[in-house]
């Protein structure tokens, strides 16, 4: 029986500290290279020498997924011709993985020379499987995609923050306030440039000119809506004078700031929309996902031959729960996994939040799981939702159909 080389390899922006070990669990040897080519060179060397050294005709190379610091080395280990000869296997293994690993190991200390070590062992003794190298197809759509979503969440947590300002200088408007979108551009400007006591004080027909001038025509019974917008200053806290400077400078900051994100989120979706028509995909076809759905999806999927049916990727995406029995109990409240592709999750979740607005089949499925639940029902019911997503979005992709609604009988 051959021999296998395991590499361990952990990750730095500036230095990569590895350590290899022989099918005994034994130290080969340990070093550190620089996170560049020049390093990636020299690693690539030594792994080789130290490969025939031991006659092994099989190299097993495992890093950490830190950040993006492992994307170079890998590409270039996938691309060494010297490691064809060996079957290399290259592996960027889940930090989750890794730490769960690493309790085996009592009283360890933390240093980057044993944490590469443990990642040896693991490639030795965790079941881990290779990561194939990244598909040039979808690599990029996937850039833009992650991209999106960590936008969305600054400007989710951006708006989060204006609101506990404006309660500090308004504090009923976001209980009172008459427009759909509290950070629309009319909602901005009233909030963002008056005080309850000016707009109490003010005639109704200039908080109306107000709002018409920066409602760009879209605001309906705008009498109305001044009307309940002064009947809230009237009724809001008052703010003491010495903060009312600190609040106006950091809320008029952060309005901006939502307004760039939101700048962002527009250009970015440009971009996606575009990059997404040279994949072909028929997931835009189901009501409720569009372009940038269907990208977060596409991206995180890339070639969909890899799963061998709709329960491999759900078990992907992170959409599966964990069983908890004992003896003869039986939880029946059991958490998701969480453990997969949490970008891939995010948007599968998103998208299915989407169509069960707009397809009936779906409505009432997350109609009928809402009712089942028994502790956080939105959550719970969207979540299986998309669960159930997952089976049509492996059919379109596997076998490119376009999307036909069905019938509730």
């Amino acid at each position: 029986m051959g021999k296998t080389l395991f590499v361990g390899i952990d990750i730095g922006s500036d230095t990569n500290v590895v350590r290899i070990l022989d099918d005994t669990g034994e130290d080969v040897c340990g070093f550190s290279v620089s996170n560049d080519l020049p390093g990636a060179e020299r690693l690539v060397e030594r792994i080789v020498t130290e490969a025939e050294l031991i006659d092994a005709d099989k190299v097993k190379i495992g890093m950490e997924a830190t950040n993006l610091y492992w994307w170079h080395l890998s590409q270039a280990l996938h691309e060494a011709p010297e490691l064809s000869a060996f079957d290399a296997e290259i592996a960027v293994i889940n930090p989750k993985v890794i730490d769960g690993f690493k309790r085996i190991y009592p009283d360890m200390a933390k240093t980057d020379s044993l944490d590469a070590r443990v990642i040896a062992d693991c490639l030795r003794f965790g079941r881990v499987r290779p990561t194939p190298p990244p598909d040039m197809t979808y690599a990029p759509l996937q850039r833009l995609t992650r991209f999106r979503y960590h936008l969305v969440s600054n400007l989710t947590r951006e708006k989060n923050r204006a609101l506990n300002l404006i309660f500090l200088k308004f504090s009923t408007y976001q209980k009172e306030c008459p427009f759909s979108d509290l950070f629309g551009q009319a909602s901005r400007a009233v909030v963002g440039n008056l005080t309850p006591d000016e707009i109490a004080n003010m005639p109704v027909e200039e908080l109306v000119d107000m709002m018409l001038e920066h409602g760009n025509n879209r605001l309906k019974d705008v009498p109305e809506m001044a009307r309940v917008i002064k009947q809230a200053a009237c009724s809001s806290y008052r703010l003491n004078p010495k903060m009312r400077d600190a609040v106006d400078v950091t809320l008029a900051m952060s309005l901006e700031t939502i307004r760039f994100f939101e700048t962002q989120q527009k250009k970015i979706d440009q971009v996606i929309a575009k990059e997404l028509k040279a994949i072909p995909q028929t997931l835009d076809t189901v009501p409720g996902i569009g372009p940038v759905y269907s990208a977060g999806i596409v991206a995180e999927i890339g070639d969909i031959s890899r799963f061998k049916n709709h329960n491999a990727l759900a078990k992907f995406a992170g959409l599966t729960w964990r069983q908890h029995q004992s003896s003869k109990f039986s939880a029946e409240d059991i958490p998701l996994t969480r453990s997969g592709n949490y970008y891939l999750r995010y948007y599968l979740i998103e998208a299915a939040n989407s169509v069960r607005v707009r397809e009936p089949e779906y409505a009432a499925f997350y109609r009928k799981k809402f009712t089942e639940a028994r502790h956080h029902h939105h959550k719970r019911a969207l979540v299986l939702t998309a669960r159930k997503l997952v089976r049509m979005v492996f059919t379109l992709l596997s076998e490119g159909q376009i999307y036909r609604q069905r019938r509730l009988g």
